[in-house]
């Protein structure tokens, strides 16, 4: 019985513990963080077997809720691709949760039960996003998932909460656009089931219709805004840059991925390849967009001297990797586009975990702190060293075979900007991580204790307790460490283990007509 009703258990968990996180000030810190921890282990399990169920049977599985059938029930949908993006946010999650245990409390002394909850709220909300088979029901989740969002951003250091005020209008208006596209799909179809609505809208006499353009025209733009597509990203910087440790370890790797998949499914679940590329044929200029992302991201990241507003830039360049992958219209960009979504994940958390740990040694952010951190925490050295290889896309890393399948589609389609734009990002990318691991290598520790001296880092820290010896030959906590070699190992995993996820994972997903 425990198996037939995980669909709903992965959603479920970390949406109780919320509810009783909320309460569990009296118990302490300790139980709080294990509770957390219990919970997230729980979904991802579930995520896990929800994954198996999949490919047992290869096809999807459908839970509804109440017991009520669509089109009039809401049912939870598990396939080969979301299966995946569960098992990539609940498994992100879940180690971000146990490298919280240092940084958590040092960024939330007061209400740690209270950050927890926000923690699983935000976490129950992106397992829904994905799972959910129900347009309206992804708006709701949405609005979960972004509301928990703005509760732990506002939470980080000086002007977090202004950039944080920022996001939330901006974000508002998105989630506007998706809802008013969603209202204009359900006065034409009457339906809000995505499958339902893909049967649907399949009809001649809609596929003309300038009411359900209208409509696919919000949603995409909605799910752009969220994504932070370029030249709509310019909330994200501030608002990820000034988190706290575990909260940009949290967001920065899964929202703005997670978003994607929403994409991709809207483009792909719930309208077809012949609609969104021949009925509206966006390509060429979402393509130019998506080059534009990938190439003005990498340079903007490579002017930062904060060493976490250059990570929130490498984000914008991704998400530009992405939905160049997702538009150049063919089975190679699709499969690389999803491949980058899971890719992605990991090296984002990789890189922040990385980071977040020199912060946490060394009380600064800027690249300062970099200062001979291969004496000083070698493992996170090498880890560094993983996550900033699978950016550039050195194999056997899973950047490396992201971005083969990219370019390969893009060659296909002869989207030579899109290709062009990939090479140069990469070679950005390679500028960019060289000059931090040549200061992270050959740097002098003395001269980080200088900085720390004189205050030239001007945009401070989460030093603590911890951050006073800040040229101590000392490595990060083992809760942050054991996380984070996990991570660089999954790059690592990731990367020689393409070839099976492509086959029996993504093959399975590719749209009809590509």
């Amino acid at each position: 019985m425990m198996i037939d009703q995980a669909p709903i258990l992965i959603i479920a968990v970390p949406l109780f513990a919320a509810l009783l996180l909320t309460v569990a000030g009296p118990l302490g810190p300790r139980f709080a963080y294990g509770f957390l921890i219990s919970a997230l282990a729980a979904s991802l399990l579930f995520s896990l077997i929800s994954l198996g169920l999949v490919m047992a049977d290869n096809q999807a599985v459908h839970y509804y809720l109440g017991d009520w059938p669509p089109p009039l029930g809401i049912e939870l949908v598990i396939d080969h691709l979301s299966g995946l993006v569960l098992v990539l946010v609940s498994g992100c999650a879940l180690l971000t949760a146990i490298y919280s245990l240092r940084t958590a409390q040092q960024d939330n002394p007061d209400r740690l039960h209270q950050y927890y909850a926000l923690f699983c709220l935000l976490v129950t909300g992106l397992l829904g996003m994905t799972a959910t088979g129900d347009v309206f029901n992804l708006y709701v989740l949405l609005e979960i998932a972004a509301l928990s969002s703005y509760g732990l951003l506002a939470r980080g250091r000086g002007p977090a909460y202004f950039a944080t005020f920022k996001y939330l209008i901006v974000g508002t208006i998105g989630a506007c656009f998706y809802l008013l596209g969603v209202g204009y799909l359900y006065i034409m179809t009457g339906s809000l089931n995505m499958a339902d609505l893909a049967e649907i809208l399949s009809r001649p006499e809609l596929q003309e219709s300038v009411s359900v353009r209208i409509g696919f025209t919000l949603i995409i733009l909605g799910v752009w805004i969220k994504m932070a597509l370029f030249p709509l990203h310019a909330w994200l910087p501030n608002a990820y840059s000034l988190a706290g440790t575990t909260t940009a370890c949290l967001i920065a790797p899964l929202m703005t991925k997670v978003s994607v998949y929403i994409m991709l499914r809207v483009m792909f679940t719930i309208f077809s390849v012949d609609y969104v590329f021949d009925s509206i044929a966006w390509g060429q200029l979402v393509i130019y967009l998506a080059s534009a992302a990938a190439v003005l991201g990498m340079i903007a990241a490579l002017a930062q001297r904060d060493l976490r507003k250059m990570l929130t830039y490498i984000i914008v360049a991704e998400i530009g990797y992405m939905t160049g992958g997702a538009w150049v219209a063919n089975a190679a960009g699709y499969t690389g586009a999803v491949y980058h979504i899971l890719a992605d994940g990991l090296m984002t958390l990789c890189l922040f975990m990385a980071v977040g740990a020199v912060i946490y040694r060394t009380g600064q952010t800027s690249m300062a702190a970099m200062q001979g951190i291969f004496t000083r925490m070698p493992i996170t050295a090498v880890v560094l060293v993983i996550g900033a290889g699978s950016i550039i896309g050195i194999p056997p890393t899973c950047g490396f075979f992201s971005k083969y399948y990219l370019i390969q589609g893009a060659a296909q389609a002869g989207a030579w900007v899109f290709l062009a734009a990939l090479l140069i990002a990469s070679l950005v990318a390679a500028v960019m991580f060289f000059k931090m691991l040549e200061i992270a290598f050959f740097g002098d520790p003395k001269a980080l204790e200088q900085e720390a001296t004189h205050g030239h880092d001007g945009h401070g820290g989460h030093g603590g307790h911890d951050a006073q010896p800040a040229v101590a030959r000392r490595e990060a906590p083992l809760s942050m460490l054991i996380p984070m070699v996990i991570t660089a190992a999954s790059l690592i995993l990731l990367g020689l283990y393409t070839k099976e996820v492509v086959i029996y994972f993504i093959g399975w997903s590719i749209p009809a007509g590509f």
